[in-house]
């Protein structure tokens, strides 16, 4: 593996957590929303991650990592509505009221939300750091030579 190629890897899991930290600003921003233009409250959405080449056998990437035929990174598969149901409450004076006079409100739980923020955070560091560390090792490689 390259030092080009650590830095591939690394780049690939900034793009990924930005990805999941948009989802989550998402998330926060509609924390109260009840009404949607395909009906219903807001739904929480979370990211999918895979990594990538996941269509290896445990044996073939063992071979792959002796043979280093190519780098490994991390893809966003997907954003998915979260299967939760939305949480109800009691409140008949608000319009998006029903019958009973329940409110239906998106399953979103702020402290989750932060939490997941902090994750995403921090993994997006590491990146950073990692990036910073393939860096200064290709400038020091480059100094030995002078």
């Amino acid at each position: 593996m390259s030092m080009f190629d650590s830095m591939e890897i690394s780049s690939s899991g900034l793009s990924a957590q930005r990805t999941r930290m948009k989802t989550i600003s998402s998330n926060i921003a509609n924390i109260n929303t009840t009404r949607t233009p395909g009906g219903g409250a807001y739904r929480r959405k979370e990211a999918i991650f895979a990594a990538m080449p996941a269509d290896k056998s445990f044996h073939e990437e063992l071979v792959s990592q002796e043979a280093d035929d190519g780098t490994r990174h991390v893809k966003v598969v997907g954003v998915v509505e979260d299967s939760r149901p939305p949480k109800m409450k009691y409140e008949p004076t608000h319009p998006d009221a029903n019958e009973e006079g329940y409110v239906e409100l998106p399953n979103i739980d702020a402290v989750e939300e932060m939490t997941n923020l902090m994750i995403a955070k921090r993994s997006y560091e590491a990146n950073v750091a990692s990036i910073n560390a393939t860096k200064n090792m290709i400038v020091r490689t480059l100094e030995i030579g002078k």
